[in-house]
C-alpha cells in the first residue's frame, strides 16, 4: 500500500483485499452510509470520514490527515493483517472458497468496544435499517457534534454519558425493550468493564464476562468479541449464517450451539473471517430461502 497526499485528501494505491461495499455491507457496522457516487461517510473513534473506492481500485480518504490515518484508520480497516494468507488457508474448504471469491475484499473492522457493545445489543431481533436509525438517533441526541466537510455528524455517546440517562431519556431513540439493556451495559462499563479486562482473557472467559451483562446473549457476545475485541475465532450465528451452514454442511436443521461447535472444529482461530465471508455470501445470494 502506498499513501499519497492530494489537496488535503489521502489516496491509497496498491491495495489488496479491499472492497468498500463488501466491508460496509457485511453486517459488522452500522454508522456508514453509502452515497449515490459509491462513497461512504461515517464516524469512528470520534472522527468523521468520507471514503471512496475509485475506478482504478485506489481509495480516497477525503479531508483527513496522515496522522489520523496512522492513529485511527490504519488499524480500523485492519491494514496490518494479510488477508491473502487468511483466504489461502480458508480456501481449502470448498464452500468457503466460493464465499471468498464472492466477497474477496471483506476486511474485519476494529471497532470501539463500547460502541460495539451497544450496537449489537440494539441489533438483537432487529433489521439493519432500523438498527442504523436507532444508533443515529442515540448519537444525535447524546453524542458530541462534529463538523466535517460542511456537514454535522455526532460521536457515539460515552458510557459515562449514557449511564446518567433514564429509560425516559432513551425513549425518543425508539429502541424498545433494548433500552434497559443499553443502560445495563453503561452501568457495567461505569463499574470498570473495559478493554483492559479482556486483553489477557481467552475467548471463552471473555464471552462469560460479557454475558453477565443483562441483554447480552450468545450471538451478541460473539459479535462483540469479533468486532470489538479482535477475538477472531469468534463465530456469531445469526439467521443468515445458520441458513448457509445448514444448506452447505448439514442435511438437517442444527442448533446454533451445534453450528458454533462445528465452526470451531473446522475453522479454528480463523472462524471470525469465515463467518464474515459466509454471511455476506448468504445474504447477498439469499441462500437458504
Amino acid at each position: 500500500m502506498i499513501i499519497q497526499n492530494s489537496d488535503n485528501n489521502l489516496i491509497l494505491t496498491e491495495l489488496e483485499d479491499f472492497n468498500l461495499y463488501q466491508i460496509f455491507e457485511c453486517g459488522q457496522c452500522f454508522r456508514w452510509d453509502r452515497s449515490e457516487d459509491g462513497s461512504y461517510i461515517g464516524v469512528a473513534y470520534g472522527r468523521a470520514l468520507k471514503i471512496k473506492q475509485n475506478s482504478d481500485s485506489s481509495v480516497t480518504l477525503f479531508d483527513t490527515t496522515e496522522e489520523d490515518f496512522t492513529s485511527i484508520w490504519y488499524n480500523y480497516f485492519d491494514f496490518g493483517v494479510s488477508y491473502s494468507d487468511i483466504k489461502s488457508k480458508l480456501s481449502c474448504d470448498e464452500v468457503l472458497k466460493k464465499a471468498i471469491c464472492f466477497g474477496d475484499g471483506i476486511r474485519i473492522l476494529n471497532q470501539e468496544l463500547w460502541e460495539t457493545v451497544v450496537s449489537f445489543i440494539i441489533s438483537a431481533s432487529n433489521n439493519i435499517p432500523r438498527i442504523k436509525k436507532i444508533i443515529s438517533e442515540l448519537c444525535r441526541l447524546f453524542g458530541d457534534k462534529i463538523e466535517y466537510m460542511d456537514n454535522v455528524f455526532y460521536t457515539f455517546p460515552s458510557y459515562e454519558k449514557v449511564s446518567t440517562l433514564s429509560l425516559e431519556d432513551l425513549a425518543p431513540i425508539k429502541a424498545g425493550f433494548r433500552d434497559k439493556y443499553i443502560l445495563a451495559a453503561a452501568e457495567a462499563f461505569s463499574n470498570g468493564l473495559c478493554m483492559d479486562i479482556f486483553s489477557e482473557l481467552d475467548y471463552e472467559t471473555s464471552k462469560k464476562e460479557l454475558m453477565k451483562i443483562n441483554g447480552i446473549g450468545n450471538k451478541v457476545a460473539d459479535c462483540i468479541l469479533l468486532f470489538g475485541l479482535a477475538k477472531r475465532n469468534s463465530f456469531p450465528v445469526d439467521v443468515w449464517v445458520k441458513r448457509i451452514m445448514e444448506y452447505c454442511y448439514f442435511d438437517t436443521e442444527q442448533s446454533n450451539d451445534e453450528i458454533r461447535r462445528f465452526a470451531e472444529e473446522r475453522f479454528s482461530d480463523l472462524g471470525g473471517y469465515a463467518q464474515q465471508y459466509l454471511f455476506f455470501y448468504a445474504r447477498e445470494n439469499k441462500i437458504g430461502l
